[in-house]
This record gives C-alpha cells, sequence and structure tokens, in this order.
C-alpha cells in the first residue's frame, strides 16, 4: 500500500539510455531477452557479455512481464527487462499489454528497493507501436502503478531522439493537467 509519504517524478531525458546514472534502466527486449537490435542490443552492447549469459538463465519473458538483471558494466546497477506487444493495428490487446510492461517494470523495480528508473519508448521501434499513442499509455500506465510503491521513485522517460522526447514531454505535460 502506498504511504502518504512516497513522492515521485517524471521527467524526460534524451539520449542514450545505456548512459543515464540511474539505479536501473528498463530493456524493451526480445522474448529470448538474449539481445537484439534497437535499445535491445544498445543495453546488451553497453553492458558487456555477462549479461547475455546471465539472461539465458532467466528463462526468456512474456509480453507484458518483467524481469531483474545486474547491469554489468552499465552505469545502472540493474536491468529491467520487458517484452512489449507487436503493433497490429490496436485490436489485439496491444494497449493492455503495453501498460503491463510499464506497471509490471516499475513494481519489480519498488520491490528490489530501486528508486531511479529509466524507460525507453517500449514497443515504438521495429514492433512497430505508434509513438504517440505509446506514450500515452505509457505515462498513464506509470500513474497508476506509482499509487502501489511504497517508495518514492525517479522516473525517466528517455527519447534517443529530440522527436521522441517531445512526444514524452508533451504525454508529461498533458498528465501534469490532468492531476
Amino acid at each position: 500500500m502506498k504511504s502518504s509519504n512516497v513522492t515521485f517524478f517524471m521527467r524526460v531525458w534524451q539520449g542514450d539510455i545505456t548512459q543515464l546514472p540511474v539505479d536501473a534502466i528498463v530493456n524493451a527486449a526480445n522474448p529470448s531477452l538474449l539481445g537484439g537490435g534497437g535499445v535491445d542490443g544498445a543495453i546488451h552492447k553497453a553492458a558487456g557479455p555477462d549479461l547475455k549469459q546471465y539472461c539465458a538463465g532467466l528463462g526468456g519473458c512474456n509480453t507484458g512481464e518483467a524481469k531483474l538483471s545486474p547491469g554489468f558494466n552499465l552505469p545502472s546497477q540493474y536491468v529491467v527487462h520487458t517484452v512489449g506487444p507487436v503493433w497490429h493495428g490496436g485490436g489485439d490487446n496491444e494497449a493492455k499489454l503495453l501498460a503491463q510492461c510499464y506497471q509490471n517494470s516499475l513494481l519489480l523495480a519498488d520491490r528490489e528497493g530501486i528508486v531511479s528508473i529509466a524507460f525507453p519508448a517500449i514497443s515504438c521501434g521495429v514492433y512497430g507501436y505508434p509513438a504517440r499513442k505509446a506514450a500515452e499509455v505509457a505515462v498513464t500506465a506509470l500513474n497508476v502503478a506509482l499509487e502501489q510503491c511504497v517508495l518514492s521513485k525517479q522516473i525517466w522517460l528517455v527519447g534517443f531522439d529530440a522527436e521522441q522526447a517531445g512526444i514524452w514531454q508533451q504525454c508529461v505535460a498533458n498528465l501534469q493537467q490532468i492531476a
């Protein structure tokens, strides 16, 4: 149950998520957790070969779930791996599954004592999820999950380029107007 003195902030950062000095970064992984393209490949490359070896022992990950590994050579102590949905036009539970990625990642981090966490735009690369729709789902899902957190949170929404960072910024601003 959320304590009344739990605080949080949600901020946007543009750049390489592997360089952000936070407790944990979230990896938009494939189901095997063994590396791939996009942010998944960048995280595996920056963390070094020990990450792939560790992930081989995790037994994969289903869409919407989250698993934890050490960060190895990354500035972050941990990597939270989650598998986003492939976009099929929006009628295949994509929004629900994407929301689960963000919520399960944040709640896993909370259980493990992680305070600062950085999220990429999950499913927006080769999985084809439209960036604005995904960001709206993400910001809403994180706001809901924060109600269940027992630790204060510093949430960073990372855009690898100015366009994605701008989309994150608009969605965070919209959330703040509602709150």
